[in-house]
């Protein structure tokens, strides 16, 4: 009896993200204004940052990324891919869990692809998932974090900062990227 009820409020969750995401969303300006805004506070909070982006094949920003729940927790967020300082296309990353999750939270995600082999794998895919598609380096510490010259030899490294909420999961791993139309 609760397996089914489990599945029930899995989908029930997932649907209220789905529409939700329309009221999420950010038009084009809106979406470029909190991509550049947030790559700003991202070169602010460690020097490293800023060369790691210049030299990078591409960088994935996702300026608001909300999550909340109770039980059964929903994320969504809208950003776009930028490549040689020009954004190229608009994406959404959302993910759906089962567990102990009880609260709501923002915050801002920055995904950089260090190789062009794993920025081809990324935007060839139609559905990328972090975790199952390639492995994400995570940054503790998110924006601030320091890393070293191993760190930087992975494909793909990840950066979870400005939390703000009551919800502390540094996690990118079952998020599911998704190109969207702005």
């Amino acid at each position: 009896m609760n397996k089914p009820l489990s599945v029930a409020a899995l989908i029930g969750v997932t649907l209220s993200m789905a529409a939700a995401s329309t009221a999420f969303a950010d038009t084009k300006a809106e979406l470029d204004v909190g991509v550049h805004e947030t790559l700003k506070a991202f070169d602010a909070l460690n020097p490293q940052n800023r060369p790691l982006r210049h030299s990078a094949a591409g960088t994935l920003v996702f300026p608001r990324v909300t999550k909340g729940g109770a039980g059964i927790a929903g994320e969504y967020g809208e950003g776009a891919l930028r490549i040689d300082g020009k954004t190229v296309g608009y994406y959404s990353v959302s993910s759906a869990s089962v567990g102990l999750t009880l609260g709501a939270a923002k915050r801002s995600e920055v995904i950089v692809f260090t190789t062009q082999d794993s920025l081809n794998q990324f935007t060839s895919s139609k559905g990328w998932s972090v975790g199952a598609d390639t492995g994400v380096a995570m940054i503790h510490g998110g924006g601030g974090g320091n890393y070293d010259t191993e760190t930087l030899k992975k494909p793909v490294v990840g950066f979870v900062f400005a939390e703000k909420g009551l919800i502390g999961d540094l996690s990118l791993e079952g998020s599911k990227i998704d190109k969207i139309d702005r």
